[in-house]
């Protein structure tokens, strides 16, 4: 009798319509957390504005003052930070451009060496760096990658990164801003948390969404870190509301 065997068809063994996600890239984790920050540092401000009792015109004062001054802070970080690792990281990779045409043996060797790092046989490694080193703009690539893990083409850009971090808090920070403008007093502190816990719901769904996890448990987590901010600033002004007599 003869025996039966069974051969996996291609489909079964990989299915060419699945992707993963890009999580190397980090404008969308920027965005998302620059969103929070916005809620998290504005409602706060709002809240322990409002548990002085001031004015309503003062509480409004302050949440506007907020979002601006935080919003600038993030861009201005991010515009000063991105480009600094953009010049840091052009000047590696002139570093390592002067190197290669120096020392071109020396850098395909240095190369060969990574590869058998890896587990590479030698002769297949020596084949592999000569073919990474066949052209200038291949090499540098190559060894951007391997060496310092950049992509030359990929330094990112400051002014769009801190155009994005400006947005982004900006439009976590309006959010307990809308509550104080559209109403004052306790309303105005009833409408905050109200509206402020929604949202931050909402950004901690969005961030399961990117990891995977509990879309629940994630906004719960983000509703009880905005909570527990506010109720801080707001127990700090009802303390210098009650000990100065205001």
């Amino acid at each position: 009798m003869r025996a039966t065997t069974t051969t996996e068809q291609p489909s079964e063994l990989h299915d060419p319509d699945h992707r993963h996600r890009d999580v190397r890239g980090g404008g969308a984790r920027a965005a998302i957390f620059g969103v929070s920050d916005g809620l998290v540092s504005n409602a706060s401000l709002v809240l322990g504005m409002e548990g002085a009792h001031p004015a309503a015109a003062a509480v409004r004062l302050a949440g506007l003052a907020g979002l601006l001054g935080g919003a600038l802070s993030m861009a201005a970080g991010e515009l000063i930070s991105m480009r600094a690792q953009a010049e840091l990281l052009a000047r590696e990779l002139e570093v390592e451009r002067a190197e290669i045409a120096r020392h071109f043996e020396g850098e395909r060797h240095e190369l060969q060496m990574i590869y058998e790092r890896r587990g590479i046989v030698p002769e297949t490694a020596r084949a592999l760096a000569a073919e990474m080193m066949a052209t200038p703009e291949r090499a540098l690539e190559t060894h951007a990658r391997e060496e310092l893990g950049i992509d030359p083409d990929e330094l990112g850009s400051p002014v769009k990164a801190a155009v994005a971090s400006f947005g982004s808090f900006a439009l976590g920070a309006v959010v307990p801003l809308a509550a104080v403008l559209a109403a004052s007093g306790t309303g105005a502190a009833l409408l905050a948390v109200s509206l402020s816990a929604v949202v931050a719901a909402l950004v901690g769904a969005v961030l399961a969404h990117f990891s995977g996890r509990s879309p629940w448990r994630s906004a719960l987590r983000q509703v009880v870190v905005c909570a527990g901010a506010a109720a801080v600033t707001f127990g700090v002004g009802s303390v210098v509301h009650h000990l100065s007599g205001l």
